[in-house]
């Protein structure tokens, strides 16, 4: 199966991402997601199969499907434009067109359960982001109520986790109390929908932006699997990391290797990691009914 690995269009490039290509069409941007994955904020070697296609087509559903939160960034499938036509096959089922914003500089993150970064300033503190939990929690236990706990982008290296008062510094009181009340909103109405599949959206990251109207709008992706933990509810054990359909599948592969210190370059990656990767991107997909 062939990758996509990276993009060469005749825009003006906005931006390069980890995974996607970002390109500047005047008013709108184009989004291509490729099939680049990365972990530890490492691109990998490899590409997934399918794996843009994936993302455009799993972050879609979840724009329409909290439309009635918070706006979006999504406008249109390509209508293929001019230029565009020429790219017609590449572009198919992985690129959309969006509205321009100005991106705020923290990333709005929600837990519901134990794990990750969450999990290890956890154990060191009992508080995770300055939001102290009860004494006793286990790895991958449910948490009594959701929690926010933003953290700043980093253009390179890796995003550091924040306090909301720190945040509110960043983007104002007013701001940051909006970017909380939405960002757990969003999480309700995702590990809602995800509950009614046999998954348990652990956690997730949202990105907002500001649109020309000065609106707050929901950008870059929601509620995907490089972007979310999802496990399999019938999986689930305070304990231990259940089975998910995300990234963790690589992580764990990573954290296995003896000689890796989570620098570039990444390490390449067996037939059978690609493939463990794209069956758990395509199952979560199958779940809430996405063709890809």
């Amino acid at each position: 199966m062939s990758v996509l690995l990276g993009t060469d269009l005749p825009f003006p490039v906005f931006r390069r991402g980890k995974v996607r290509d970002v390109y500047d069409l005047g008013e709108e941007l184009l989004i291509v997601a490729t099939d680049r994955i990365s972990a530890f904020d490492c691109v990998m070697p490899e590409g997934i199969p399918d794996k843009g296609r994936i993302l455009t087509a799993v972050a879609s559903y979840w724009f329409a499907a909290t439309g009635d939160l918070v706006p979006n960034h999504f406008r249109h499938s390509p209508e293929w434009p001019g230029a565009l036509e020429a790219h017609r096959d590449l572009l198919c089922g992985r690129a959309v067109v969006v509205e321009k914003t100005r991106p705020l500089p923290v990333e709005c993150v929600v837990r519901g359960y134990l794990a990750g970064s969450g999990w290890k300033e956890y154990q060191a503190g009992g508080a995770v982001c300055g939001v102290a939990l009860p004494a006793g929690l286990r790895l991958a236990d449910r948490l009594p109520e959701p929690i926010f706990t933003p953290a700043t982008k980093a253009e390179e290296g890796h995003d550091e986790n924040i306090d909301f008062e720190r945040m509110a510094q960043i983007v104002g009181p007013e701001l940051a109390g909006r970017l909380r009340d939405l960002s757990l909103a969003l999480y309700r109405r995702g590990a809602e929908l995800a509950a009614r599949k046999g998954i348990l959206l652990a956690d997730t990251k949202f990105e907002f932006g500001l649109g020309r109207d000065g609106e707050l709008v929901l950008i870059d992706e929601a509620l995907t699997p490089d972007s979310s933990r999802y496990w399999l509810a019938d999986g689930w054990e305070p304990g231990k990391n259940p089975p998910s359909l995300d990234k963790q599948f690589l992580r764990d592969y990573l954290e296995s290797l003896p000689g890796w210190d989570k620098r570039p370059p990444a390490p390449n990656l067996p037939a059978e990691v690609v493939e463990g990767i794209r069956a758990r991107y395509l199952d979560l997909a199958a779940r809430f009914g996405i063709t890809i």
